[in-house]
């Protein structure tokens, strides 16, 4: 999704969000990520304003400070940035993919069934659309986040073709975009 994406060429516009679109958009992260509810007041303060960032492609980001913290496309739901998911890695229920993987997820790949099936590779009950970090083997952060596009049991039955789809991934667009102030 932010493999090309260059913040100068996509930013359509800005504007500082609302206090009950605000509200919208904290009971949306406690509502998809259960997980996060304790630290919801940390991650979207009620006082601090909040910037929504209108990009091309139907993407929408939500900056705090300067720093992007979520983003949305068509989907509609907000997901995290992996800086955040970075500082909150309870967020999300973690897929491992296997060192061979790697390469292939930090240049955009999609995430294959036996990248997610193969020794070294850890997976978790997962339902089909479900949001979910991308770990690597050996590693510490999440590599990438995406969006399962079969559930975990037809993954391992099927064990063949595109498992989860790599939306946001280290160094992509939306990893090196600076600032939004």
């Amino acid at each position: 999704m932010f493999k090309k994406f260059i913040a100068k060429d996509n930013v359509s516009g800005t504007q500082q969000v609302k206090s009950s679109v605000a509200r919208g958009i904290r009971a949306g992260l406690v509502e998809h990520y259960p997980a996060v509810a304790p630290y919801v007041d940390q991650i979207v303060p009620k006082k601090e304003p909040l910037v929504l960032v209108k990009c091309h492609d139907h993407i929408e980001l939500v900056a705090l400070d300067g720093e992007v913290i979520l983003f949305r496309d068509t989907a509609g739901i907000f997901m995290p940035t992996l800086k955040l998911l970075h500082k909150y890695p309870m967020m999300l229920p973690h897929q491992q993919v296997d060192k061979g993987a790697i390469r292939f997820v930090l240049s955009g790949a999609n995430i294959m069934c036996p990248g997610l099936t193969s020794p070294g590779a850890k997976m978790i009950e997962s339902p089909e659309k479900e949001i979910v970090a991308i770990m690597a083997e050996g590693k510490e952060h999440a590599i990438a986040i995406g969006l399962m596009k079969m559930s975990s049991e037809q993954i391992k039955t099927v064990n063949k073709g595109i498992g989860v789809e790599n939306l946001h991934y280290v160094n992509d667009g939306l990893w090196q975009m600076k600032n939004t102030k």
